[in-house]
């Protein structure tokens, strides 16, 4: 689920770092060990997609819990604020969905109040500064390139003057000098984020529940990263994917493909640091869009075809293997996300690898065979991951409600194989709690070391968090119906804890 869809009751309208110990709190109480959330990279401008990011690297300031702030308590807390902030805020809180042009407004002045405060203590400079040092190796980069945007009334980095851009040292120097409060704002809010999700993620641990995280397959074209890699990046080219089950003409995501030919010669080294920052926020991680890890589809910016790189099948299986090497260095546990159009020799890599990819329960079908029977979810392979669905499907009630006749008969066929008993069940036209259980049974039923489901699936929901290939105000916005800091006192909340409680016993998980 992502991070932004679960608020507390005194959460700023969207869920923050401060809200995850009473959502693995709950987690625990379901017997579950694995919350995975949605990137939590700092969103590019105006975007609230977090697979668009302005940097690989730092958290979104807007997930910083305002009420864990010291020097925002030490000035009153939200009482500090306009009462025209504290209107705007209550609406935020009230609102069905996230507001997020509202809630980065409001936590933006809270956070130089409350930076304002911090320049007249010295002792949490001196920890701020231990901060920046330990971090400097991407902090440096990242804080540099906020002040300048921001300097540059947020123009695109490529517009900025020339020397800027060349990234040239004297250019630099000179700029960090005369932005320097602002540098140091932008540390100050990573060191923030940083401190609280340490104690959140202790918090996790000490419930039994890992976290673990997603590493989006590119950042904006106007991002530190890009900025700082000029070269590592073909900027005349905008990545994307071809013609697939989402989209009869293809994506086209606008963000600079990599040039795996550079990358390669220098031996990986940006890649090697997000996967160092990754292991160091997470217990494990997905890979998004891994096929493209092994072959980068793109097409020109001025026009022309589309074309992958590497072009041969051996080259694009080297570089494909040689970055999930990177990616497992530090140690974290690997998910690749190999959904979509993936050719064979990928998984076939995967499986060579020990790597797991995904077992989407309703698309595992033998699809050349007669009837296109599916598959048992317990000869799922167990180095693989079976998950009811993703951010981008549809939700599984969705899918049910729409589903033919001889679909829903074709998966009782599997469960009846399997000895679940659930027939009956998986029968039924109507999206009933009984169907609902039923599809949660066969996923936990799975031979997959670990099963994934969308907070959707768990209560049977309809409502999805994403519509792949659009851009609309309602993508990303998705909010639950309760506040996690209450979810002990809805029946519903209770109800479906105990029932995954009881069914991830009943199959050993």
């Amino acid at each position: 689920m992502p991070l932004f869809a679960a608020p507390r009751s005194v959460s700023w309208g969207i869920g923050d770092i401060g809200d995850l110990p009473s959502l693995t709190a709950w987690l625990a109480g379901a017997g579950q060990r694995v919350l995975q959330l949605l990137p939590l990279n700092e969103m590019a401008r105006g975007q609230q997609s977090p697979y668009s990011a302005m940097s690989a690297m730092a958290i979104d300031p807007i997930y910083i819990d305002m009420a864990a702030v010291p020097e925002f308590a030490a000035l009153g807390g939200e009482r500090a604020l306009a009462e025209a902030d504290r209107e705007r805020l209550a609406g935020a809180r009230a609102s069905a969905s996230v507001d997020y042009a509202t809630v980065r407004a409001l936590k933006h002045r809270a956070l130089q109040m409350a930076f304002g405060r911090l320049l007249s203590d010295r002792a949490r400079q001196r920890e701020l500064a231990a901060f920046a040092e330990r971090e400097s190796w991407w902090l440096r980069d990242y804080a540099l390139y906020r002040a300048l945007h921001e300097r540059e009334s947020h123009r695109p980095w490529t517009a900025w003057p020339r020397p800027l851009q060349a990234r040239d040292r004297d250019a630099l120097a000179e700029a960090g000098r005369e932005l320097a409060h602002e540098i140091l704002f932008h540390e100050f809010q990573q060191w923030l984020a940083d401190t609280q999700w340490r104690y959140a993620r202790e918090a996790a641990a000490a419930n039994g529940v890992a976290l673990f995280g997603d590493l989006p397959f590119m950042v904006d074209g106007d991002s530190a990263d890009v900025w700082a890699h000029q070269d590592e990046f073909h900027l005349d080219r905008s990545v994307g994917v071809p013609p697939d089950a989402f989209s009869a003409t293809g994506q086209d995501w606008g963000m600079p493909a990599y040039r795996w030919d550079v990358i390669a010669a220098r031996g990986f080294p940006w890649l090697r640091l997000r996967a160092r920052r990754s292991a160091a926020l997470f217990d494990g991680y997905r890979v998004d869009h891994l096929v493209g890890f092994y072959r980068t589809y793109s097409r020109p910016r001025l026009g022309g075809d589309a074309a992958f790189e590497p072009v041969e099948e051996a080259a694009q299986v080297a570089l494909g293997e040689q970055n999930l090497a990177v990616f497992r260095e530090p140690g974290a546990e690997i998910i690749a996300e190999d959904l979509g159009i993936v050719p064979e020799f990928v998984r076939a890599s995967l499986a060579r690898l020990g790597a797991p990819g995904f077992k989407i329960v309703r698309w595992e079908r033998e699809w050349e065979a007669a009837g296109q029977p599916f598959r048992d979810p317990a000869t799922y392979p167990p180095v693989s991951v079976a998950a009811s669905g993703t951010h981008d499907t549809e939700t599984v009630r969705a899918w049910w409600e729409r589903s033919p006749e001889d679909e829903r008969r074709a998966l009782a066929l599997v469960a009846s194989a399997g000895r679940l008993r659930l027939a009956d069940a998986l029968t039924a036209a109507t999206f009933t709690p009984a169907v609902r259980d039923a599809l949660i049974e066969l996923l936990l039923a799975s031979s997959s070391a670990l099963a994934l489901m969308p907070i959707q699936d768990l209560f049977g929901w309809a409502e999805r968090i994403n519509e792949p290939g659009t851009v609309t105000p309602h993508n990303w916005t998705y909010r639950l119906p309760w506040a996690v800091d209450r979810l002990a006192d809805e029946p519903e909340a209770r109800e479906r804890q105990a029932a995954l409680r009881t069914l991830t016993a009943r199959h050993g998980r």
